[in-house]
């Protein structure tokens, strides 16, 4: 995995598990926080709301759904980083007003870091998605890597306990 790989190359001695579900809505991995975590994790990326959105969702409703995670994740003792997302173009001001909302209120809500957009980037940019467009490539997954890497390391060094 390459955020494993790239978080090994700068020093750090952990395993990175990927617990996304293509297609999933923020309500769906809420549904499965229990079985994705397993009983080791110290950290986690929560990126959802992508499909809520793609599916003209209630952004109330992937929010509530988002907390609910970041609440979950609080009562096992793992440290959260926030990916947000961003409304596609064209799902109408107050729906992307709303949508766009959800992150940061989120994360000042419940004291977790933000980084603001998953996809920074790689969203619209020729030869770093996939034929559908949204999808990072190969290319892009890299791109996505090099981008979060600095904010997961961060999330990790403020967690690491001393003796």
């Amino acid at each position: 995995m390459l955020l494993e790989q790239r978080l090994r190359a700068d020093g750090f001695d952990i395993a990175v598990s990927n617990a996304g579900v293509s297609g999933d809505t923020a309500s769906d991995m809420l549904e499965r926080l229990d079985w994705a975590m397993g009983e080791h994790t110290d950290f986690a990326i929560v990126e959802a709301g992508a499909n809520d959105m793609l599916r003209g969702l209630d952004p109330a409703l992937t929010k509530q759904a988002i907390a609910a995670i970041l609440m979950g994740l609080r009562a096992k003792g793992v440290r959260p980083l926030l990916a947000g997302m961003v409304a596609a173009p064209g799902m109408g001001q107050p729906f992307e007003a709303n949508f766009n909302a959800i992150y940061p209120a989120l994360a000042a809500e419940f004291g977790v870091p933000l980084y603001p957009f998953f996809l920074d980037g790689v969203a619209g940019a020729r030869g770093l998605t996939q034929s559908d467009g949204m999808h990072p490539n190969a290319a892009g997954e890299r791109v996505v890597v090099e981008r979060i890497a600095p904010a997961v390391e961060a999330l990790i060094r403020q967690g690491v306990k001393t003796p």
